[in-house]
């Protein structure tokens, strides 16, 4: 069971999050939908195309990204939350950074997708103040600087832990077990080997008790393994998507919307839980 606000979910099919970036520097949709007009749009249509949760992001954490204000962010995510009041299935704000969770949140958002686990000062009891789901996500180092020399001694092992930690201090704060999701942060301060292991090993995580994220679309690591650039991966973007199903992730967060949700429709078939 996942609660977010008003939306719940048994979870008896894997979900899909289908991404929103309002942000002009994103690693693969960098200023497609930088727009209010242009991102409401995409979102609707993302929703048109079968996703569960939309999760609005107004900063970049691609590897080498700028950090942007806490003042910018909330110009980019604020009206188009506004814009999608209302709307049939949960936003999500994608943001690290308390004062966006609250506006964002006020604004009609009811789930909180974090990098940063809640780490940040304030940022519990923002969440704990609503009735709002939270992404507890792993990342070794800040976007910056994150992929210049991740190491572990291993890496399964340390990021189980970190999120079993996350999940104890929300839980204290007043975050109920059925408001939390975790996610090991593929492509966060890991080397291909790290993402691999972690991929190979992601039922390791369902056994904390929450539902597992999987965020793979398009990112670097499935490059590394095809050759193929950033708007040439949704093959092994959608593989990736069932192989992290296969290993008990009950939610997807995805670009490609439509074609995750067709796979995973022939997935559930297979495997008898239906749509």
């Amino acid at each position: 069971m996942l609660r977010c606000g008003k939306f719940s979910f048994d979870l008896a099919r894997p979900l899909v999050m289908g991404i929103v970036n309002v942000t002009p520097d994103s690693f693969s949709d960098g200023g497609l939908h930088a727009s209010t007009a242009a991102a409401i749009a995409h979102a609707r249509q993302l929703m048109a195309d079968g996703a569960d949760i939309l999760d609005i992001g107004g900063e970049s954490t691609r590897p080498g990204a700028a950090a942007v204000s806490t003042q910018q962010e909330l110009e980019r995510v604020l009206p188009v939350i506004e814009g999608l009041r209302g709307i049939p299935v949960p936003i999500s704000i994608d943001t690290w950074k308390p004062q966006v969770m609250r506006d964002a949140l006020a604004a009609g958002a009811c789930m909180v997708n974090d990098i940063n686990a809640l780490q940040e000062a304030g940022a519990l009891e923002a969440v704990a103040a609503s009735d709002a789901g939270v992404c507890l996500m792993h990342k070794q180092g800040v976007p910056q600087t994150m992929q210049q020399q991740p190491q572990y001694q291993d890496v399964v092992a340390e990021v189980s832990a970190f999120l079993r930690l996350r999940m104890a201090a929300a839980e204290a704060a007043g975050i109920a077990r059925e408001r939390i999701v975790i996610d090991p942060g593929f492509g966060f301060g890991k080397t291909l080997a790290h993402n691999l292991d972690l991929l190979r090993e992601l039922e390791i995580f369902g056994a904390l008790g929450v539902p597992v994220l999987a965020g793979l679309s398009r990112k670097s690591m499935l490059g590394a393994v095809t050759g193929r650039g950033v708007n040439e991966r949704l093959a092994a973007s959608v593989a990736a998507a069932l192989l992290a199903v296969q290993r008990g992730a009950a939610i997807v967060r995805v670009h490609d919307v439509r074609e995750t949700v067709d796979a995973l429709k022939i997935w559930s078939a297979v495997n008898g839980s239906g749509q």
